[in-house]
């Protein structure tokens, strides 16, 4: 059996307030792990912004800054540029948002953050919902899936539009370092991390992190969820270094959509024609990526 090599070190203590099999909280703990405790977080309000229990207790060994919902690309901006007035340039600034601050709520900052060229790592933990709040649906919210907000009934009120590739809009802003990553695969994580520490400028990561509650799925198929997500191609695995595709994982015979969906009851609904279609776009987002990767190892040639 391979032995991962993950630091050892420790910046998140025991004793946070997350619900069972959360998948925000192991990615937590794997970004620290490879950002090391010079690091100062900025969070907004979203699940974690309750994880790390109530003053004076703490989870995290590193500062940490709450910020509104929809500043976290403003606030890492303004610490970035105190610490570089103070010489500080070494510390790892990072934002550290749900999707619903992100890909909704918090996009224009973050937009305006990438622009200005900062240098900083704004991380959105993608529990594809406003799951803190409720389980509402988001624009990370995937094609066919249950949520409050979109609840079924007789009209079959799901969210039917696709999900917001929060990721390449992030490469659009042409920052130097872009990437995806989820808490089943932790070395592609952390190497990635370590990767993108080296690089100046805006980076950005996409992290997929289940939530059992959100989800509706036992705590402890976190991880099998998190890794079928990966071999089915629902969410692929690639980083984008200023402008160039190189795709981390390439499943040689994908699973169908089916076995990760079956799994958790936010998709029970699901007739086969439905879920075909989602097949089917998986396949095409697929085969977009592949041609992205392949137009950019020939530009190199």
């Amino acid at each position: 059996m391979k032995k991962l090599t993950i630091p050892e070190e420790e910046y998140m203590l025991p004793g946070h307030t997350a619900c069972l099999g959360c998948g925000a909280t192991i990615a937590m703990r794997y970004v620290l792990k490879a950002l090391g405790k010079n690091t100062i977080l900025s969070i907004p309000a979203c699940c974690w912004a309750v994880i790390p229990g109530v003053y004076p207790h703490r989870t995290l060994e590193v500062p940490l800054l709450y910020t509104a919902f929809e500043v976290t690309g403003a606030s890492i901006s303004g610490i970035r540029e105190a610490l570089d007035a103070l010489g500080k340039e070494d510390v790892n600034v990072v934002g550290f948002a749900g999707d619903g601050g992100t890909a909704d709520i918090g996009l224009q900052a973050l937009s305006a953050a990438a622009e200005r060229g900062h240098n900083v790592f704004y991380i959105m933990y993608d529990n594809e919902a406003y799951m803190n709040t409720g389980i509402q649906r988001s624009g990370s919210t995937p094609m066919g899936a249950w949520t409050t907000t979109t609840p079924g009934g007789k009209k079959r009120i799901y969210k039917w539009e696709p999900k917001k590739n929060v990721a390449e809009i992030m490469v659009a802003h042409h920052i130097p370092y872009v990437a995806t990553a989820t808490i089943a695969y932790p070395e592609d994580m952390i190497a990635k991390l370590k990767r993108a520490k080296e690089i100046k400028g805006p980076k950005f990561f996409q992290i997929l992190s289940p939530c059992p509650t959100g989800w509706r799925h036992s705590p402890d198929k976190t991880v099998e969820i998190s890794r079928l997500a990966v071999q089915t191609n629902i969410f692929p695995l690639y980083e984008v270094i200023n402008g160039k595709y190189k795709i981390s994982i390439k499943p040689k015979n994908p699973k169908p959509v089916k076995e990760y969906l079956r799994l958790q009851g936010r998709f029970r609904h699901l007739t086969e024609e439905e879920i075909a279609m989602i097949q089917k776009n998986v396949d095409e987002n697929w085969k977009a990526l592949l041609k992205k990767e392949r137009c950019s190892q020939e530009e190199d040639e």
